[in-house]
């Protein structure tokens, strides 16, 4: 290629740099309607409710722990394909611990 089509073609990937980031300006400008705002709260607080740290999950394993069920605990554990607690993922958190409180 010449180097004039290769400045061409610079030149137009920058008008369509300028033309997405000016979309993307738009659209953040432009306010939100009350409609939005209220559902995008409602998401947010109903994420929170549903959200178990990783000290809930260990603090309902050690009470079955307690309770002599160490085994199934292991085996729950184990079920994630690793070996200890702290190395499950942190979206498994709520499966896991829904199947703990089954115990």
């Amino acid at each position: 290629m010449s180097k004039t089509k290769l400045l061409l073609d610079v030149v137009e990937n920058l008008r369509n740099l300028a033309d997405s980031l000016q979309d993307l300006h738009d659209v953040m400008v432009k306010p939100l309607n009350v409609e939005t705002v209220g559902a995008i709260e409602e998401k947010n607080k109903n994420s929170e409710k549903t959200k178990v740290s990783l000290e809930e999950v260990r603090g309902l394993l050690a009470k079955k722990s307690k309770e002599g069920k160490s085994a199934e605990v292991r085996a729950l554990i184990q079920g994630y394909g690793v070996v200890k607690l702290s190395e499950i993922n942190t979206s498994d958190y709520e499966d896991l611990f829904k199947k703990a409180e089954v115990l």
